[in-house]
């Protein structure tokens, strides 16, 4: 077998591969809607060190010359200086999310498939207000966020 032979079907089964394994990501569910539920944020009060900037001033002596017609001409002067740093100064609280809200729908005949019931998909805020808006038994149609809640 040639090389360009062997290159031309590893090209297409590589293509092969990859669209079996990839799907569509934009897979929209319908059914009736059964249940809406929404998982709410969880945070917790915790404590980390108050860092402040801490900065000191000073001088420092500079040392300045000039040469005009082969004379060198010296002189000094002082310049401010300022040397800032964080140091720990206390404590501060801050609220910690430890589990970002969820918002849910669960549908009953997925995809016209009338044995699929009671399948909850997490959706994004928009998706559960039409959601809301709509009547228990209506059809929905929908780009779920993941399946389940």
């Amino acid at each position: 077998m040639s090389r360009s032979v062997r290159i031309a079907a590893g090209v297409a089964l590589l293509a092969c591969a990859l669209s079996a394994c990839g799907g569509s990501k934009d897979s929209t569910v319908s059914g009736a809607r059964d249940d809406l539920r929404i998982v709410t944020k969880k945070t917790t009060t915790e404590t980390r060190p108050r860092m402040v900037e801490q900065c000191t001033t000073g001088t420092k002596w500079v040392k300045h010359t000039s040469t005009t017609k082969g004379k060198t001409h010296t002189w000094y002067t002082t310049e401010p200086t300022r040397t800032c740093r964080k140091v720990q100064q206390g404590t501060e609280t801050y609220d910690r999310v430890v589990r970002l809200a969820r918002w849910c729908v669960e549908l009953d005949d997925v995809d016209g498939n009338t044995g699929r019931d009671d399948v909850w998909y997490e959706v994004d805020s928009a998706t559960y207000t039409k959601a809301a808006a709509a009547a228990e038994g209506d059809k929905l149609a929908f780009t779920p966020q993941r399946a389940g809640c």
